[in-house]
């Protein structure tokens, strides 16, 4: 089993299905991966904006009950921790388990990609690993302003 980088033009890929043999198929297989790493990384994205929405709507149910010691001068805004969090609705037990059965399968789905992505990588084919680098980076640059505007409307800084 070959352990160093090569620039081939032909590589089998996770199934014996997808079993690459000249430039063509290369240029599509690291077309494939670039895109599979994007999704991956908008994936992670997508997991912390639904993690934080529903901390945001299970903590707005504590803003409305918790007694406001501030005086009658003080704006409604600035005794509430955002403007998103007025409009958010507490979960409810259904929506709690609903939410946590749809992180469990992203979090299925992100782990599996995962995988499939390091065992691209472990081809050891330097064009296979550009696209996952490439891709990498592209999604990160695609999600990162929506994370970005996420924590901006209110979500909590970490």
């Amino acid at each position: 089993m070959q352990m160093t980088f090569e620039a081939s033009s032909s590589v089998k890929l996770l199934f014996d299905l997808w079993d690459v043999h000249g430039p063509v198929g290369m240029v599509l297989s690291v077309f494939v991966v670039l895109l599979l790493t994007v999704f991956f990384e908008i994936l992670k994205v997508w997991r912390v904006w639904l993690s934080s929405s529903s901390k945001l709507a299970q903590s707005a149910s504590a803003y409305a009950a918790a007694p406001s010691g501030r005086t009658e001068s003080c704006s409604v805004l600035d005794a509430s921790p955002s403007e998103s969090s007025l409009t958010s609705q507490p979960l409810s037990t259904r929506n709690r388990w609903l939410l946590h059965i749809i992180q469990t399968c992203l979090h299925i789905l992100q782990v599996t990609l995962g995988y499939m992505l390091m065992l691209c990588v472990m081809s050891y084919n330097i064009w296979i690993f550009l696209g996952v680098i490439l891709g990498s980076a592209l999604g990160y640059f695609i999600s990162f302003p929506l994370l970005g505007q996420m924590f901006l409307y209110g979500q909590p800084r970490h």
